[in-house]
């Protein structure tokens, strides 16, 4: 069966606390996040820039975290304000893969992974590895 995986890697720099953590993690600081995302599919697709079937999906449509936040991005942003979920790195990593899920056709297996730190990261799917 014929297999694409696509690749792409971005940083976006924003800042955050974590409510109710015991730490100097709960005082706002910030971070350049990187976000490496993998996204695999066995067929081709159009997209919202071009209407053949010849991507897995538009490498645009997976960069958008990297955006400004009023472009609807999470670039200098308090992730805080712009995110509804907790502002853990594992939450963050879910955040993006269900909202770049939206933004792709459906049938493609993403995996996201957020390095918080150089030294720290988490890995998201959806799917059982």
């Amino acid at each position: 069966m014929p297999t694409w995986v696509l690749h792409t890697e971005f940083t976006f720099d924003a800042a955050h606390q974590i409510d109710g953590y015991d730490g100097k993690c709960a005082r706002l600081h910030g971070h350049t996040y990187k976000v490496h995302i993998k996204a695999k599919s066995h067929k081709l697709n159009p997209s919202k820039y071009l209407k053949s079937d010849d991507m897995v999906c538009d490498f645009r449509e997976l960069k958008w975290a990297a955006k400004d936040g009023p472009k609807g991005g999470l670039d200098h942003t308090f992730l805080n304000e712009s995110i509804p979920v907790a502002t853990t790195a594992e939450r963050i990593a879910e955040y993006i893969h269900k909202e770049t899920s939206n933004r792709i056709p459906d049938g493609i297996d993403l995996h996201v992974t957020v390095w918080e730190t150089e030294n720290s990261w988490v890995e998201y799917t959806d799917k059982d590895v």
